[in-house]
C-alpha cells in the first residue's frame, strides 16, 4: 500500500493527464483556421480571445487527447485489484468517452477562459500572466468533474495533499510541455 501522499499523487497526474496532454497539443495545427473569437472585440474593445485561440487548435486539443484518457481507463480495468494504484474512471471503456471529452474540452474551454481574462486585464496574447496562463485549463475540468462525477472528484480533490500536487503538476509540466513546444518551434514564446 503506497503512503497517502504519493497515493494523492498518482491519482491526480491519472485523471488530469488527458487534460495535459490537451494543453500541449493545442499548439500543434500552429494557428491554423479562424480565431475562436471571430476577430470580435469586447465592449473595452480589446480582442474577447486574441489571435492565439483557434477552432483548429481547441478541436484538435481535444480530440486527440481523448483516446489518452480512454487508454487509461482501458489499463486500469485490465490491471488486477491489488494493483490498481489509480481510479478506475469508468466500468467501460466507452462509459469513459464522456469523461475524456469533459477533461480534453473541458482543458480548452479553461485556456479561453484564461484567455478572456487576460484580454479584460489589459495583457496582450502571448504576454506571460502567472496563475491566468497555468490554473484555469485545470480548474475548469476539474470544476466539470464534481459537477458530473462528484465520487469520483470528491475522493481525489477534497485533500489538501491533492491540492498540492495540482498545482506541482500543473506549474511543472505546464513549464516543461512550453519550453518543449518552444524549442520544437511550435511556440512563440517558451512560457
Amino acid at each position: 500500500m503506497l503512503d497517502p501522499f504519493f497515493s494523492s499523487a498518482l491519482a491526480v497526474l491519472w485523471v488530469l493527464l488527458p487534460t495535459y496532454i490537451a494543453n500541449a497539443f493545442a499548439t500543434l495545427p500552429r494557428g491554423r483556421g479562424p480565431p475562436m473569437d471571430f476577430g470580435r472585440n469586447w465592449g473595452d474593445g480589446r480582442r474577447l480571445l486574441g489571435p492565439s485561440k483557434t477552432w483548429s487548435g481547441f478541436l484538435f486539443a481535444g480530440f486527440a487527447a481523448m483516446p489518452f484518457g480512454l487508454l487509461e481507463a482501458w489499463l486500469i480495468l485490465l490491471a488486477p485489484p491489488n494493483w490498481k494504484l489509480v481510479p478506475v474512471l469508468a466500468p467501460t471503456v466507452a462509459g469513459a468517452v464522456p469523461l475524456a471529452a469533459i477533461l480534453t474540452f473541458g482543458a480548452m474551454s479553461g485556456d479561453a477562459i484564461g484567455s478572456f481574462l487576460k484580454r479584460r486585464l489589459g495583457r496582450e496574447s502571448g504576454t506571460r500572466t502567472l496563475l491566468l496562463d497555468q490554473l484555469p485549463f485545470v480548474l475548469v475540468p476539474i470544476g466539470l468533474g464534481f459537477a458530473f462525477y462528484p465520487s469520483l472528484f470528491a475522493s481525489i480533490f477534497l485533500a489538501w495533499q491533492a491540492v498540492l500536487w495540482l498545482i506541482v503538476f500543473t506549474l511543472g509540466l505546464h513549464a516543461a510541455f512550453n519550453w518543449v513546444g518552444y524549442k520544437a518551434g511550435l511556440k512563440r514564446v517558451p512560457w
